[in-house]
């Protein structure tokens, strides 16, 4: 069989590696059973479920009927920003309280396209910081600094 989507078989592939790192990484950990569940069930059964999800895709880009389609070059500059985006809110979260985090997450994360004006990153901005905040601190009450530290 031949590889007639290479987009797709890489996605499949890097599904494949995560669920291998993860799995190898929980067997550290008991897993317990399913009615009393250790601190390595859910990330076995997630390595699995990543697992089938990659061999699926890897498959379908080897059907006679898949598209064909080559592999992009990759876009490092837009990477960069994106990994820059997640450094600078891991680097900001308790000093500038989770909005001021996904705030700066958000803005800085959309350089990485010129598809986004800075109207539409301000606007994604406003929407998710008050989905994080509903979902994470208030749905789910997690421990999060909102503000930043100096108005607390």
């Amino acid at each position: 069989m031949a590889i007639r989507n290479h987009r797709a078989f890489a996605s499949g592939v890097l599904f494949l590696a995560f669920a291998v790192f993860f799995f190898a990484t929980a067997l550290q950990y008991p897993a317990g059973t399913a009615a009393k569940m250790g601190p390595g069930y859910f990330p076995r059964l997630l390595a699995i479920v990543l697992a089938a999800i990659g061999l699926v895709v890897m498959f379908g880009a080897m059907k006679p009927a898949a598209d064909r389609q080559a592999l992009r070059k990759w876009d490092l500059k837009g990477l960069a920003w994106i990994t820059g985006s997640v450094i600078l809110f891991g680097a900001l979260l308790f000093p500038l309280g989770l909005v001021g985090a996904l705030f700066v997450l958000i803005v800085v994360s959309s350089r990485a396209s010129s598809e986004f004006t800075w109207i539409g990153a301000l606007t994604n901005a406003a929407v998710l910081i008050v989905l994080c905040l509903a979902v994470f601190v208030y749905g789910l009450g997690l421990p999060l600094p909102v503000w930043p530290s100096l108005l607390t």
